[in-house]
């Protein structure tokens, strides 16, 4: 496995990824650097230079083709080929929004690494794994967390309000696009000879949209509104737990994890990461007069271990306990239910994508920082708004 030493950041041909890989830490969910460089033998792997030197010139706030051709004094054609390329190979974020088709630089979690799905392979799956402790030990130490559990509602108590974040059907009910793909971590630890004996193709991504993924880089297949609720009702039996973006509007995608493979939960069991993964707002509560203490809620149903027997039955570490639910739908007694947590010990989760990257970078830099990213959305804010009106044209784009 290949590796790029700390001395060879030096060396001209290292620059472009050490610059890219500083413009990755630079983002609010962050990149980390390591004494080995595997973070730059990832990059190396996925980004060819004239790749990694374009990634540089986009910024984290979505454009147009026509914007960045402007912004970098070149043909739009020209530069609408080069991205669109870039989105194939799994670079950049690339988005089709009320007609328009849309770019940015991406993270590399979540954004680059799942985008690698069509791409992986043994070497990237190696490079990965040396890099996930820092990795995944680095993003899950800082609130707020990147991604957060939404509970199976059919197991929620009666009484029990839900919240909208919290309604996975309700979202997807709303949305008219649907793809579903292969796990990613499971594709991954495949490769390194671990297959995983859960379902693979189970992460989905949805849109308001209507044809949301026409022109989009090749993910997976699209699948009817149906197909899309009756899988998420196979997968909840499977005992996978949903996983989304830490923010309330409009989440546009679910990852179906298991804690073998998937990251988000390994970071949370493996890695010292509580931020890496927020629980939902419920937990699981059992009821031991129903219980017949069969355990099937136990033996690797529970994804992060929160489910003993004391002897007299089982009982739920609440510490420990994410509010996902799986354990309610294996019981087959009905003795689990999922109830809500006290008012003092729920977390609300930001607004929008937006609100979430402006506290993470309170967290991760301070709030001077933050004071200052908060300044450059409104001076980005105001140019794309002139643009628009000079350039109506880019409507078209």
């Amino acid at each position: 496995m290949a590796v790029v030493s700390r001395a060879a950041r030096g060396t001209p041909a290292a620059d472009v990824y050490v610059r890219l890989a500083r413009a990755l830490d630079g983002l609010p969910h962050g990149y980390p650097a390591t004494d080995s460089g595997v973070e730059l033998a990832i990059l190396r792997k996925i980004f060819r230079p004239e790749d990694a030197a374009m990634a540089l010139r986009l910024k984290p706030l979505p454009e147009t083709a026509a914007m960045v051709a402007r912004r970098l004094h070149r043909p739009t054609e020209e530069v609408r080929g080069a991205l669109d390329g870039m989105a194939a190979r799994g670079q950049i974020f690339s988005f089709r929004q009320r007609g328009r088709r849309y770019y940015c630089l991406a993270p590399f979690i979540v954004g680059i690494w799942e985008f690698q799905l069509n791409h992986i392979d043994r070497e990237l799956a190696e490079l990965f794994e040396a890099y996930a402790p820092t990795l995944l030990g680095s993003l899950g130490r800082v609130a707020p967390a990147l991604a957060r559990v939404i509970p199976v509602n059919r197991r929620i108590e009666a009484r029990a309000e839900i919240l909208a974040y919290d309604d996975l059907k309700a979202l997807l009910s709303s949305c008219s696009s649907f793809r579903v793909a292969d796990c990613l971590c499971r594709t991954e630890q495949a490769l390194l000879g671990r297959p995983c004996s859960h379902t693979l193709e189970t992460c989905m991504s949805f849109s308001k949209e209507p044809n949301a993924y026409e022109g989009s880089p090749p993910w997976g297949r699209e699948i009817t509104k149906q197909e899309a609720l009756e899988l998420l009702d196979r997968l909840e039996e499977e005992g996978l737990v949903h996983c989304t973006y830490n923010f309330q509007r409009e989440p546009f995608f679910v990852c179906n994890c298991c804690s073998c493979c998937c990251g988000f939960l390994r970071a949370v069991n493996e890695h010292a990461a509580p931020y890496m993964l927020a629980r939902s707002n419920y937990a699981s509560v059992i009821d031991l007069e129903a219980c017949t203490d069969c355990g099937d809620c136990e033996g690797g149903r529970c994804p992060v271990s929160a489910i003993s027997s004391d002897g007299g039955g089982h009982v739920v570490d609440q510490g420990r306990c994410i509010g996902c639910g799986v354990c309610a739908l294996a019981c087959p007694y009905d003795a689990i239910r999922l109830v809500p947590r006290p008012e003092s010990d729920r977390l609300t989760p930001p607004g929008t994508l937006i609100d979430w990257s402006l506290d993470r970078v309170d967290h991760r830099h301070g709030r001077l920082k933050g004071a200052a990213m908060r300044g450059w959305l409104v001076w980005e804010g105001l140019k794309m708004a002139a643009r628009r009106g000079a350039h109506p044209e880019d409507a078209a784009h």
